[in-house]
């Protein structure tokens, strides 16, 4: 299976009909049926490292101030407890809780509801350890690789620019703050020669990467996509964009 991180951008792109949402729901036409998807997602950021393994997951409506048609929204796919067991197998001897009271948050199901709308396709989270740096993440990560020849699709979900601060709410065609678009050119350059140190070492590239990922959430989940990287594999943007001036919607695809 291919691995992907996306960037889920705004939680009412589980509403809308735009240039991202269509492209996600081309990539889950494209790419190979999984047999379960794997989400890690910025919106489960804990001090611990922990996996959804009920049978049945809630859909979690983690924000506030939206619509009610986006807080009514249901994205019942079911579990995949034996992959939670596997999963947690995988990260050894990292201690890993299996989580029932967890589900799917908006930056999985967000994205899930165009790529997978019949949510007939079962889907787990792994959390960020909020208490571990990016090293740790990428290095634990290597230990899922596994999976993708088990059909599993790896799916990191945040934003490579993800800065609030800095976002327009509410207004159109704003245009892109330099900063973020120096810090997604260089981070594509350093995908496309697949040079993955200097990324996970983000804090060293500067102003732009702290203006960029100001904190580190959304930007972990790339992490866990780029330690699933197989030798000569392609290295593709299947979705591209900037909403709101800071945040990045680019996706990276391996494979």
């Amino acid at each position: 299976m291919p691995a992907i991180f996306l960037g889920h951008g705004n939680p009412m792109n589980a509403l809308r009909d735009n240039a991202y949402t269509r492209r996600w729901a081309a990539l889950g036409a494209a790419l190979p049926q999984p047999r379960a998807v794997l989400s890690i997602s910025a919106h489960w950021y804990v001090p611990a490292t922990a996996v959804t393994a009920n049978a049945q997951p809630r859909t979690i409506h983690d924000f506030g101030g939206f619509p009610r048609e986006l807080h009514e929204m249901q994205y019942p796919a079911p579990g995949a407890p034996e992959l939670a067991a596997r999963v947690a197998q995988l990260l050894a001897p990292v201690p890993v809780e299996l989580e029932h009271g967890w589900g799917l948050d908006h930056g999985t199901w967000s994205i899930l509801v165009h790529m997978y709308p019949n949510a007939d396709i079962p889907v787990i989270q792994l959390s960020i350890d909020e208490t571990k740096d990016a090293n740790w993440h990428h290095r634990s990560a290597r230990q899922l690789a596994a999976l993708r020849d088990e059909g599993i699709l790896i799916i990191g979900s945040g934003n490579l620019v993800h800065n609030l601060h800095t976002y327009a709410w509410g207004r159109r065609g704003v245009e892109p703050y330099d900063w973020a678009v120096r810090f997604e050119t260089r981070a594509r350059e350093l995908l496309l020669v697949r040079d993955f140190a200097p990324l996970v070492a983000y804090e060293t590239l500067g102003r732009d990467a702290m203006l960029s990922a100001p904190t580190p959430e959304h930007y972990l989940p790339l992490l866990y996509v780029l330690a699933q990287h197989h030798e000569h594999e392609p290295v593709s943007f299947p979705v591209e964009g900037f909403d709101g001036g800071s945040i990045s919607m680019l996706a990276v695809q391996l494979g």
